[in-house]
């Protein structure tokens, strides 16, 4: 791919902060921690152990006694402090940008994250009021939004994000790999607000067998069918189910059946058209793995008739594809393509900062 330039060269930047990075992924760790509480709540159905809100039984949300966290008012009550947790750490973060940041768009990542987690509280604490898992959906969703937002910002804060921007690479060649990262992140984001919706219905599985669903590979949901489906479940004392929760269980199928072949796609794609590129392979790789352990806990999820350790362990897993995602397209977009008529030039990307082999 051109003339290779033989000596090495490491590129560095003042501007860098290393504390406010490390500060920013305590951030998003947090948040995924958040996500993980968030997720618990739901599969044991305790999110209306606490009636009240801001306040918990009456006291100050600090100040609520530790003897009294029993039962499901152990997981919602520490999930409202962990995401006021998340809520210092986010302010924190946004000022630290402000002051420090010399890019204008990233100082304002800062303050778009605040706005959110703020927004992302009121919703949670209107959930609560006016018993709406309606609400319930869009905050599960604004939370993974979030964490990508923070994510994005612990990116866009690495030493290495800015030698990026010395990377180039022919555009027919690229081009393809930017769109199916793109096309699969955008992907398990709808995934999530699937599963979310599922979540928020409070009710047993609509499909209790994997790979197949109600014994075939296509279920059958005419009126006949489901009575009888319904006749079964009752005597097994689970909910009734109707045809539309089928195929909203279905659609989650089909879905993770499209996000796997993206995601392979993607892997392929890196190692044959930017394999000089180290940062996107070592990441594809691990999108791959991702990738399987959910495929795994999906399955998992199903087998085990929902219960609450696998499912908050699948809706986190979901969050951390979604976080390899959404970092995976901000690296893309980092990188210039060469220009048509300009020679192109083999670069690679190490970990720890940008050189040129």
């Amino acid at each position: 791919m051109g003339r290779l330039i033989s000596n090495s060269v490491t590129v560095t930047d003042r501007r860098y902060n290393k504390w406010l990075n490390r500060f920013a992924w305590l951030t998003a760790v947090a948040t995924l921690f958040l996500i993980c509480s968030g997720g618990m709540v739901t599969s044991k159905g305790v999110g209306l152990a606490v009636p009240d809100w801001p306040t918990t039984f009456g006291y100050n949300m600090f100040l609520f006694p530790v003897s009294k966290w029993i039962g499901g008012i152990f997981f919602e009550h520490t999930h409202r402090l962990i995401a006021s947790a998340v809520g210092f750490l986010t302010v924190i973060l946004a000022v630290w940008l402000w002051c420090s940041e010399d890019r204008e768009w990233v100082r304002n990542l800062g303050v778009i994250a605040v706005a959110a987690v703020i927004l992302q509280g009121v919703l949670g604490g209107l959930r609560v009021t006016m018993l709406k898992d309606e609400i319930g959906v869009f905050h599960a969703c604004l939370a993974q939004a979030f964490l990508g937002l923070v994510v994005v910002i612990a990116v866009v804060t690495t030493k290495f994000w800015r030698s990026l921007g010395n990377v180039i690479v022919a555009p027919k060649k690229f081009a393809p790999i930017k769109t199916i990262a793109l096309a699969a992140t955008i992907a398990i984001y709808v995934q999530l607000a699937l599963g979310a919706t599922m979540r928020h219905q409070h009710r047993d599985l609509s499909i209790l067998d994997f790979p197949t669903a109600n014994g075939a590979w296509i279920p059958d949901t005419s009126a006949t069918a489901l009575a009888k489906i319904n006749v079964w479940r009752d005597a097994r004392a689970l909910s009734d189910v109707t045809a539309f929760q089928i195929w909203l269980q279905m659609s989650h199928r089909f879905l993770a059946a499209i996000i796997a072949v993206a995601v392979i796609a993607f892997y392929f794609r890196v190692w044959k058209n930017a394999p000089h590129i180290a940062l996107l392979k070592q990441l594809s790789i691990w999108w791959l793995v991702l990738l399987f352990c959910q495929l795994t806990l999906g399955a998992w999820t199903i087998w085990s008739n929902k219960a609450a350790d696998i499912a908050t362990a699948h809706v986190a897993m979901g969050a951390i594809m979604l976080s390899f995602g959404v970092s995976i397209c901000a690296i893309c977009r980092r990188i210039r393509p060469a220009h048509p008529n300009a020679r192109s030039t083999t670069r690679s990307i190490a970990g720890r900062g940008a050189a040129i082999t």
